[in-house]
C-alpha cells in the first residue's frame, strides 16, 4: 500500500474543460470531477479529455476502496499558448497540493502531448504511476476522414496547417499578378520557411507577449506605447524596403545572396524601430522602475550594433558578388564592413561602459538610503 496520500491528477494540457466547458482549473474532488466530465461531455461528446477524467476518477475510487488516502483532481493548461499552459498547470498544481496535503501522484493523460508536463508534475510532487487512456477506434477511410475533419476545425490545428498553404497561395498568385512568375516559388518557399520558423521557434509566444506589453502600455499610459508603435511602423518600413530591393536587384544567384539584398534594405530601418522601441521602455523604467534601469539600458546600443554590422557584411557580401546594378564596388564593399564592424563595436562597448557606470550609480545610491 502507498503510505501518504496520493493524488490522482488528470492533465488537460490544451485547457478542453475550460474552452470548451467554460469550467475553471484546477478542480478538486470526485464530485466536482464528474461535473466537469459531464459538462465536457455535453460539450463535445468526443473529446478524448472526458475518458482521462473518468479514469482519474476510477483509479482514485479503486484506492479509496483500498482504504488508502487519495484525492483527485483536474488541471489544465492553455488552449492557445502551450507556454503560458504549462506555467498555469505549475501554479494549479501548486495550489491543489497545498490545498490537499498529498505526497505523491498518478498521472493520468489522454496523450503524448500531456505527457511533456510530466517534468512540471514531478518538480513538485513525485509521481508513482503514469497512465495514458487511448480510446478505441474502428481505422477506416470514414474515420479517418473525419479525424481530420476535426483536427482542421481546432483552432490551434488550423492555424498551423491551414495558414501556411494560404499564404503560399496567395503569393503565388500575387507573384502571377505582377507578371514575375520566375520569383513565386522564391517567395512561397521563403514565406513558408519564415513562417515555420516563427511557430517552431516559439516567435509567436514572444510576439503575444509583446501585444501585451503594448496592452499594458496603452492602460497604463506609458512612453513605450507610443515607441512601441512607431518601431512597428519601421518595421513595416524595413520589410517593404527590402522586399523592393529583390525587386530592384533580382537576378539569378542563390538563396543566401537574396537574403543579403534583402538585408541590405531592411537592416537599418528594422535596427532603427529596435532603438526606438528601447528608448521608450528605458524611459518608462527611468520614472517607474529605476532599479532595473541598467538591465535596459544597453538595448539601443547593442541592437545598434548589430545593425551596423549586419549593414556592412550585407554590402560587403553583395559587392563582392557582383550583383547587377548594385551601387557599391568591391572597394566600397571593403570600407563598409570595416567602418560598420567598427561602428557596431563602438557601440557596443558603449552601452556596456553606461551600463556599468549606471550599475555603480545605483548600487552607491541603495546603500546610501536611509533605513
Amino acid at each position: 500500500m502507498q503510505e501518504g496520500r496520493t493524488l490522482v491528477l488528470s492533465v488537460d494540457r490544451d485547457d478542453d474543460i475550460g474552452f470548451k466547458a467554460g469550467i475553471e482549473s484546477p478542480v478538486v474532488g470526485r464530485e466536482a470531477c464528474l461535473r466537469t466530465a459531464n459538462a465536457l461531455g455535453l460539450a463535445d461528446p468526443e473529446d478524448s479529455d472526458i475518458n482521462a477524467i473518468f479514469q482519474a476518477v476510477a483509479i482514485y475510487d479503486e484506492l479509496k476502496a483500498r482504504g488508502e488516502e487519495a484525492e483527485v483532481a483536474i488541471v489544465a493548461g492553455n488552449h492557445m499558448r502551450m507556454i503560458e499552459g504549462d506555467r498555469r498547470i505549475a501554479h494549479s498544481l501548486s495550489q491543489v497540493i497545498e490545498k490537499s496535503g498529498v505526497t505523491n501522484c498518478i498521472v493520468v493523460t489522454d496523450g503524448a502531448e500531456d505527457e511533456f508536463v510530466l517534468p512540471i508534475v514531478q518538480s513538485r510532487l513525485p509521481v508513482s504511476s503514469v497512465r495514458r487512456v487511448i480510446v478505441s477506434q474502428i481505422p477506416n477511410l470514414e474515420g479517418t476522414y473525419y479525424i481530420i475533419k476535426k483536427l482542421l476545425n481546432d483552432p490551434k490545428i488550423a492555424r498551423l496547417v491551414l495558414v501556411p498553404l494560404g499564404l503560399a497561395m496567395l503569393l503565388w498568385a500575387v507573384a502571377y499578378l505582377v507578371d514575375r512568375p520566375q520569383i513565386a516559388t522564391f517567395i512561397v518557399v521563403g514565406a513558408i520557411g519564415v513562417y515555420l520558423l516563427y511557430r517552431g521557434l516559439g516567435i509567436d509566444e514572444v510576439f503575444s507577449g509583446f501585444v501585451n506589453a503594448l496592452r499594458t502600455s496603452l492602460t497604463r499610459g506609458k512612453v513605450s506605447f507610443i515607441t512601441y508603435i512607431a518601431g512597428i511602423l519601421l518595421i513595416v518600413v524595413g520589410l517593404i524596403m527590402g522586399l523592393m530591393n529583390l525587386l530592384v536587384f533580382y537576378a539569378e544567384v542563390g538563396l543566401l545572396l537574396y537574403l543579403l539584398i534583402f538585408m541590405y534594405g531592411a537592416v537599418l530601418w528594422l535596427a532603427l524601430a529596435g532603438i526606438v522601441s528601447s528608448i521608450g521602455i528605458i524611459i518608462d523604467n527611468f520614472f517607474y522602475d529605476r532599479n532595473s534601469l541598467a538591465k535596459v539600458i544597453v538595448f539601443p546600443f547593442f541592437i545598434g550594433a548589430v545593425g551596423l554590422i549586419t549593414y556592412g557584411a550585407s554590402i560587403y557580401a553583395l559587392s563582392m558578388n557582383n550583383i547587377p546594378d548594385f551601387p557599391y564596388d568591391s572597394g566600397a564593399g571593403v570600407q563598409y564592413i570595416f567602418y560598420g564592424t567598427l561602428g557596431g563595436l563602438i557601440c557596443a562597448f558603449a552601452g556596456i561602459g553606461i551600463q556599468h557606470v549606471l550599475y555603480k550609480y545605483l548600487a552607491t545610491g541603495r546603500r546610501t538610503e536611509p533605513t
